[in-house]
């Protein structure tokens, strides 16, 4: 299977903070374009959480922290971000060099074009526009380590027999399936995830509350805008991921009264006498 790296001009910015450095592998943060600011993020029951604007576009930022390469496999609201399809561990996704960044910020739409990530109520999001509402809400990476090819063990050449003895004993180093025995094996196209696995990616049930709340924020499909790539090709590790981050986000109003985010505090005035002292003085004596 053929992946999707991003080029140079879309790089992250070399300098950034820390603040939603969530994961192991790679530091995700979600960035509103209209200032380059990162979202703040909310801690939650277990999950992350950001607080979006509608109307306003959006990126997901991802940077690999490892000195080898990483895929990426993106969901948005359960949808891949580069092929459309219902998201799924075993699609196609980016591939990043050892320490590089890249900022997705919309549905890819060809390899020199993508339609953006904006922010919109839950009726008007790609997702629930074409028949899949479930998992409106929800930014899923699942990343994947690159299998290596083993190291080859190659023996040195056997010394020349001595013409002058030969006892008919083959060489201890002509073996010559100790070599074929460790030869790599042929190149061949990204492992897939088993069929039958599943992919957490996506699952995440909306809480009891918003039955009472604002419609979903979900995202939509904005307007088209360039973004250049070109094609990889990538062996997982593995099947399954080696590692799932999701990021839950909706509008500050619904996270306010999810209780996501705390509720502003009130300050209590302290009571306050302006007449504490009893006795009376004619002047204002000296301090000590």
């Amino acid at each position: 299977m053929r992946y999707i790296i991003g080029l140079a001009f879309l790089v992250l910015a070399a300098a950034g903070s820390d603040v939603l450095a969530a994961g192991r592998l790679a530091q995700i943060a979600i960035i509103d374009r209209r200032n380059g600011a990162e979202l703040v993020p909310y801690f939650y029951r277990g999950e992350y959480w950001v607080a979006g604007t509608p109307g306003t576009t959006y990126a997901i930022e991802i940077r690999n922290r490892l000195s080898e390469r990483l895929l990426a496999v993106t969901s948005v609201d359960g949808v891949n971000v580069i092929s459309g399809a219902t998201a799924g561990w075993d699609q196609t996704g980016y591939v990043f060099d050892p320490g590089e960044g890249y900022q997705i910020t919309g549905w890819r739409k060809s390899d020199a074009e993508v339609a953006a990530f904006t922010f919109t109520a839950s009726p008007n999001s790609y997702a629930e526009r074409t028949g899949r509402p479930a998992n409106v809400g929800v930014i899923g990476v699942a990343l994947f380590r690159e299998r290596m090819p083993p190291h080859v063990y190659v023996a040195p050449p056997a010394p020349m027999p001595d013409e002058s003895f030969s006892s008919g004993v083959p060489s201890p180093s002509a073996s010559p399936s100790a070599a074929s025995s460790a030869a790599p094996p042929p190149a061949s196209a990204a492992r897939e995830a088993a069929p039958h696995a599943r992919s957490d990616i996506n699952a995440s049930p909306p809480p009891d509350s918003y039955a009472t709340l604002k419609p979903r924020l979900g995202t939509g499909h904005g307007e088209r805008e360039a973004s250049y790539i070109n094609h990889t090709e990538f062996e997982r590790m593995q099947p399954e991921p080696n590692e799932v981050i999701r990021i839950r986000y909706d509008s500050f109003e619904n996270l306010v009264a999810m209780g996501v985010i705390p509720r502003p505090h009130q300050r209590v005035p302290v009571a306050a006498n302006p007449f504490p002292g009893s006795s009376q003085q004619e002047y204002v004596p000296d301090p000590p």
